[in-house]
């Protein structure tokens, strides 16, 4: 047996842009839109809010995501900031864990206007879609906050280095 003092999984010629947005870091948000006939859903990390009269949510999601097709077809979706509890719910969400009868009948949720929300959130908001544009390998879409609720936070999730963190 040998023993090797690098890691043999690593990857020979890294993405270097995605170990720097690693290193950033940020707050894990889920993002939802559509009816419960045609409903999606995608954990978000690559965001930022732009305050101003209106304020807008920035955010860069998979291009080839359900997400990005429903919310270009409603024109609306639910921004969700998750905490620490919901960790298994960002995983399934992103596609990293199975959801056993879907990725919506892991938890409660309320359909609004504006999509599904995730009952137990106390952080969230409605968003109108503004504006999509094709930024590297992501779909940035840019989208007015029509309705924000603001609640108590007590463990928000974090995704720093691909892992989530409790605060």
């Amino acid at each position: 047996m040998t023993i090797h003092d690098e890691n043999p999984f690593l990857d020979p010629e890294p993405d270097q842009a995605r170990r720097l947005r690693g290193r950033l870091g940020g707050a894990v948000t889920l993002w939802t839109s559509g009816t419960p006939a045609d409903r999606a859903g995608l954990t978000v990390s690559s965001l930022m809010v732009a305050g101003g009269e209106p304020a807008y949510v920035l955010a860069l999601l998979d291009p080839d995501s359900d997400l990005l097709a429903t919310l270009e077809e409603t024109g609306r979706g639910v921004v969700q900031v998750l905490e620490w509890r919901h960790r298994q719910l960002a995983e399934m969400f992103a596609g990293q864990a199975p959801a056993p009868g879907g990725t919506f009948a892991q938890a409660a949720f309320d359909q609004t206007d504006y999509g599904p929300r995730l009952s137990d959130v106390t952080t969230w908001a409605w968003v109108s879609l503004t504006g999509r544009r094709d930024v590297g390998w992501s779909a940035e879409v840019s989208c007015r906050l029509d309705r924000l609720e603001i609640g108590e936070e007590h463990e928000p999730l974090i995704h720093r280095r691909g892992r989530y963190l409790a605060q």
